[in-house]
């Protein structure tokens, strides 16, 4: 998905009880013969938007958070070749032994790889430098 797509999606959660206030407030209550005078209407959402500028760097930091368990937290780290990718060999993360293959070429014993993806029990890394 695009950047700004991503950014506009959580900019638009951020801002879901602002907007379904708003609608409640100037159109199902209006319709229903309850007329909101607009200054508290427009204090409670001004409330509101200033409560999520105060939450949003915490908000933020969740949608950016990374993975930190599972296969999915393995991309980005370094492998130590085990067995030589030629281009598919072992490779070692932390205390496990992965089957890896090597997608720019091969890598030798003892060499370090990046972990690119990882496709079901498989690594596919790339050597660095």
């Amino acid at each position: 998905m695009k950047t700004y797509v991503k950014n506009a999606l959580k900019t638009l959660s951020i801002l879901a009880d602002e907007i379904a206030v708003g609608i409640f407030l100037f159109f199902i209550l209006p319709r229903a013969g309850i007329n909101v005078p607009l200054k508290p209407a427009l204090a409670v959402i001004a409330f509101l938007i200033f409560k999520d500028v105060i939450a949003v760097k915490f908000l933020w930091e969740v949608f950016e958070k990374k993975a930190e368990v599972g296969p999915e937290a393995l991309i980005g780290k370094e492998a130590l070749v085990v067995e030589e990718l030629m281009p598919k060999g072992v490779v070692k993360v932390g205390n496990e032994l992965w089957i890896a293959e090597c997608i720019n070429g091969t890598a030798k014993r003892g060499e370090k790889v990046k972990i690119i993806q990882v496709r079901g029990t498989k690594l596919l890394v790339e050597r660095q430098g």
